[in-house]
């Protein structure tokens, strides 16, 4: 029923910046809450960020505050993670999530295949 598909990883130097978009192909988008989870090799998935079906409240993962932001844009059924101030250890394939109504059981949300993001030191 839900689709998602992530884009705008790639490979940056420490310091710099990364724009990542996650494009839901869904009947109401609002219905959602979005969030975005990352994992690196031989380690937990990890939570990023998250994101209120309005957009007015957000929330994120201590090692992320105040360097990342995420953004939706309910009439492109879009969800943004902005990435600023990247490190070394920002490496790890991040995944676009959706949340029916806030729901946090697996038959109510959905993954995205995820997008590499690699930060050199």
């Amino acid at each position: 029923q839900v689709q998602l598909v992530e884009s705008g990883g790639g490979l940056v130097q420490a310091g710099g910046s990364l724009r990542l978009s996650c494009a839901a192909s869904v009947r109401t988008f609002s219905d959602y809450t979005m969030a975005w989870f990352r994992q690196a090799p031989g380690k937990e998935r990890e939570f990023v960020g998250r994101i209120s079906w309005s957009g007015d409240r957000t929330y994120y993962a201590d090692s992320v505050k105040g360097r990342f932001t995420i953004s939706r844009d309910n009439a492109k059924n879009t969800v943004y993670l902005q990435m600023n101030n990247l490190k070394p250890e920002d490496t790890a394939v991040y995944y676009c999530k959706a949340e029916y109504r806030g729901c946090l059981i697996a038959g109510y949300t959905y993954w995205g295949q995820g997008t590499q993001v690699t930060v050199s030191s």
